[in-house]
């Protein structure tokens, strides 16, 4: 299938490595242009440069913690991509813990980095936007079903979920999509960070994917592929929805 990605422009977020980097991959294996941020700038310059550099994949390094962040985030996407086409923005991950242990500073870190962070880059993005662009938010399966000892993340993504749904309404008349990915378990280095942490990584391992019907972690390029394809004219009619990419894990609708 060809998935119409030739010439067309995409920022990333949180792009340096993961499903963001896998995404990119996918797009510039495509024919799209890129230009990755994370908040290293010696990890997003090297991604731009394994996915060949200019005019293919450039970086730059943000904090969308810092409010400043998301205007110069976008500015350089729009002058070193000409056009933007869409975004996928990645939310990163708020301080573990249970409801009654988390306390009220990380609450309100969290808001900020799961909420705040990716509206600002959205305000800042839809007026550059074309007509018939995408933006995808990567979320999680917490959107879904609560997960152990992620509270922060279990109470913020499903709003964020349902601010992506409210805002494809609003943008849905000028045929600018926007959706949610879900992924589970994937086997990034973050995964294997938490693996190792646990003393017995194979059986760690071993218990997860006892829960999975495919009874495997999925591949960061296999969440990249799912990612590229929703951003592309290729699912145009694909908008306000949320798509799970967890190999069966998630038990909800």
């Amino acid at each position: 299938m060809d998935l119409g990605l030739g010439g067309r422009g995409f920022l990333l977020t949180g792009a340096s490595r993961g499903l963001g980097f896998a995404t990119a991959r996918a797009l510039v294996d495509d024919g799209a242009r890129v230009l990755l941020s994370a908040r290293s700038a010696d990890a997003v310059d090297a991604a731009a440069a394994s996915l060949g550099g200019a005019p293919a994949a450039t970086g730059l390094a943000a904090d969308l913690s810092d409010a400043r962040a998301a205007e110069e985030l976008v500015g350089a996407a729009v002058d070193r991509l000409g056009r933007v086409d869409g975004a996928l923005l990645s939310v990163g991950g708020p301080t573990p813990g249970g409801v009654l242990d988390v306390p009220e500073e990380a609450w309100r870190a969290g808001v900020d980095s799961v909420l705040l962070g990716p509206l600002r880059v959205l305000r800042a993005l839809v007026p550059h936007l074309s007509d018939g662009a995408a933006i995808g938010l990567v979320l999680s399966t917490s959107v879904r079903q609560p997960i152990g000892s992620l509270a922060i993340s279990n109470g913020l993504r499903p709003g964020l979920a349902m601010t992506a749904k409210a805002l494809a309404d609003e943008l849905g008349p000028r045929g600018i999509r926007v959706f949610g990915l879900l992924p589970g378990t994937i086997a990034t280095d973050r995964v294997t960070e938490v693996e190792a942490a646990s003393g017995d990584p194979a059986a760690m391992r071993a218990r997860t994917e006892a829960g999975i019907p495919l009874r495997r972690v999925g591949r960061p390029e296999e969440f990249g592929r799912v990612a590229a394809f929703a951003l592309s004219p290729a699912a145009s009619y694909l908008t306000g929805t949320m798509l799970t990419v967890d190999g069966g894990m998630t038990r909800a609708l």
